[in-house]
């Protein structure tokens, strides 16, 4: 398939990558333009932008997590009826899962979409020094093409000219534009990285502000002109776990879905519904109860301990979940969601906000990072997700620790990886998985595909119950 594309990367993180993808996206839409975001790496705060500026949502596309063939589909899936698709990259260009190695890294993704670079440097305080770090940049990996540069943070008009100069004084790639030093360009942040936007008209003043700027100071027509050179993408045939013809429906899940629980990857859901789940999202944050008519309860990422306090107020919403894993619902939880599943949130100073209770342990909030990058998880018992020996891979990020394992509760998995080798976590009963680790289902189709038939048996047993308490009392 042949789709107009560039990867926007960065020299470093804060280079300012994502305020020059988001300008491009917002701009290149405000054109007319179908614009198909993407995300390289495990991030899931980013692709609210990039959805807020385009109207379409944002896929992510992890080298680590799903390998060359399945990154293809994914990209192919989402971009084929786009005009256009933006992919930003994660950390800097050639950052990387290792040292040695560009597994989970943007040039990697560029690498096997054939897509070309639109390399982002913080050009604040250098001149010709610019030209010496892209000329290593454009010449580290052969098979990743650098097609264009634009500064970020530049002082003026003049400072400009002065780069522009200096990269065609020694054959670098062209510079095609750049942004001012200016308030009002970077996105929020907290603890987490951006803030995530749940309300795109909310951030829409922001992203326009950045498309004004981007279609001011950079050469939107050239950016095109490189996106639309770029050559066919190959798709090997059955690559991707997503079924020829999406199953009937087998299964309600109920998925928290608020300013507390956000983090899923898109393409993890579509496969899921893919395979027969009827989503039915509700808030925590607002109190709301289970949905009803549910058949597994799905409790992701986000940030509950910022939302502590509301979160620990609803009472009702916690018995419900309490009432709901006794009566065997499938109950899976990662990271965010296994805080909420705890005893209780403690937060920095020491106050404790009690929660679900179905764990019995409290997440304590650390003023560290407790926690970052990817994992190979071996399952040690029987899950919802997996039997023993089987094996899922995830990334980890989180700021919260949890109070040792009971006896009687042992972990639920064991970690390989360069960071975390021989780290067992999770907590896990016949019905329930929670755990800090964020997987991403269609890299990891066998645990989709138990998490289903979980929520397909417990339907089964629901509607057995309902049926006989609706039956009339003879005699």
């Amino acid at each position: 398939m042949r789709v107009p594309r560039l990867v926007v990367a960065g020299t470093e993180s804060g280079a300012g990558k994502t305020t020059v993808a988001l300008g491009l996206m917002r701009a290149l839409r405000r054109r007319g333009l179908r614009v198909q975001p993407f995300k390289v790496g495990p991030d899931y705060i980013d692709p609210t932008y990039h959805t807020a500026a385009t109207g379409r949502p944002s896929r992510n596309l992890d080298g680590w997590m799903c390998g060359e063939d399945l990154v293809r589909a994914l990209f192919a899936r989402a971009a084929g009826p786009a005009d256009v698709a933006v992919i930003e990259g994660v950390m800097g260009l050639f950052d990387s899962a290792g040292p040695a190695t560009d597994s989970g890294s943007t040039a990697e993704v560029a690498r096997w979409l054939d897509a070309p670079v639109i390399l982002v440097v913080d050009a604040s305080g250098m001149a010709r020094s610019a030209a010496a770090m892209v000329r290593g940049y454009a010449t580290f990996d052969p098979g990743v093409r650098i097609a264009g540069v634009v500064f970020n943070r530049v002082g003026s008009p003049g400072h400009f000219e002065l780069l522009r100069e200096s990269l065609a004084a020694y054959g670098g790639p062209p510079a095609l534009g750049y942004l001012p030093r200016a308030d009002g360009l970077q996105a929020p942040e907290r603890h987490l990285g951006l803030v995530p936007v749940l309300d795109p008209r909310a951030m829409a003043p922001y992203l326009d502000r950045v498309a004004d700027a981007v279609a001011a100071t950079v050469d939107l027509d050239r950016v095109l002109a490189i996106a639309r050179a770029a050559g066919p993408v190959t798709v090997p045939d059955g690559a991707g776990p997503f079924p020829d013809r999406p199953a009937p429906g087998c299964c309600r899940i109920a998925i928290a879905r608020d300013a507390a629980f956000h983090f899923y990857y898109e393409d993890g859901l579509d496969l899921l519904a893919a395979l027969g789940v009827e989503w039915a999202p509700f808030s925590p944050l607002a109190g709301e109860s289970i949905p009803p008519g549910t058949d597994a309860l799905y409790l992701g990422g986000g940030f509950p301990e910022v939302y502590r306090a509301e979160l620990s107020a609803h009472d009702k919403l916690r018995a419900d979940v309490q009432a709901a894993h006794r009566a065997g619902m499938p109950v899976y939880a990662e990271c965010g969601g296994l805080m909420y599943l705890s005893r209780a949130i403690v937060d920095p100073d020491g106050q404790v906000w009690p929660m679900a209770g179905l764990l019995p342990v409290s997440a304590r909030m650390q003023p560290r990072l407790a926690a970052l990058g990817y994992a190979r998880a071996t399952f040690l018992q029987e899950t919802l997700l997996g039997s023993p020996g089987d094996e899922v891979l995830g990334h980890e990020f989180h700021w919260s620790v949890t109070d040792p394992h009971p006896p009687d509760w042992p972990p639920a998995y064991r970690f390989r990886g360069r960071r975390v080798d021989g780290k067992e976590d999770g907590f896990a009963r016949p019905a329930l998985l929670a755990s800090y680790l964020h997987l991403h289902f269609v890299a990891n189709p066998h645990a989709a595909r138990r998490f289903v038939q979980a929520a397909a048996r417990y339907r089964a047993v629901r509607l057995d119950r309902e049926r006989a308490a609706a039956r009339p009392v003879t005699g």
